[in-house]
């Protein structure tokens, strides 16, 4: 997606030869114009598909979720939370996934009540790395006996992992952007086309 690869081109920052900013329109500050034209672009790609409810992990993926979920005749958007709450009552699915981001694991919990056997999900996120964190997803999903119609990414890190393994497992990932190869010495950023 040209306007997305755009936006990390001019407002990214790279950290580290792994680590990619882009807090500034993403991931902190949200341009929800951009959320929208993501959403559009994902309902393209998956039309014909059918989408009762999109998944997706606090905190990141909520706001991309929900401008997607228009696109898609406003199903439910679903987020894992990734702590025990006493607001989370009966029965839950849950697993432990390891945050590259944040180098530690964390519990992601979902209601048993907004996760059903047979609900055709699409799984969102906002970055897809190394695959764990939807990985935790794709787990609650068997674990309630739902069906993973896709997965939607913003930014891929294509020099990682998770995008070649989930592709191999045979689900249908559409990343917006692939990031091939980051320089934090030069900030410069090539994508995979």
């Amino acid at each position: 997606m040209q306007l997305l690869e755009d936006r990390i081109q001019r407002e990214g920052t790279v950290k580290t030869a792994d680590v990619l900013k882009v807090d500034a329109f993403l991931n902190h500050q949200c341009d929800v114009a951009l959320f929208d034209a993501m959403g559009e672009a994902w309902a393209e790609h998956f039309a014909g598909k059918r989408i009762d409810k999109i998944l997706t992990i606090e905190a990141s993926g909520i706001g991309i979720a929900c401008c997607a979920a228009r696109h898609f005749g406003n199903v439910p958007v679903v987020f894992a939370k990734k702590a025990q709450s006493i607001n989370l009552d009966g029965d839950q699915y849950s697993t432990t996934v390891y945050s590259f981001t944040k180098q530690r694991e964390f519990p992601v919990i979902v209601s048993k009540k907004y996760l059903n056997a047979g609900e055709h999900v699409l799984l969102i996120d906002d970055f897809l790395a190394n695959g764990k964190a939807l990985h935790g997803l794709i787990d609650l999903c068997e674990a309630a006996g739902a069906v993973i119609e896709g997965i939607g990414i913003a930014v891929e890190k294509g020099f990682q992992k998770g995008g070649d393994e989930l592709r191999a497992e045979g689900y249908d990932v559409d990343s917006l952007a692939i990031v091939e190869s980051m320089d934090p010495q030069t900030g410069r950023i090539e994508f995979r086309h």
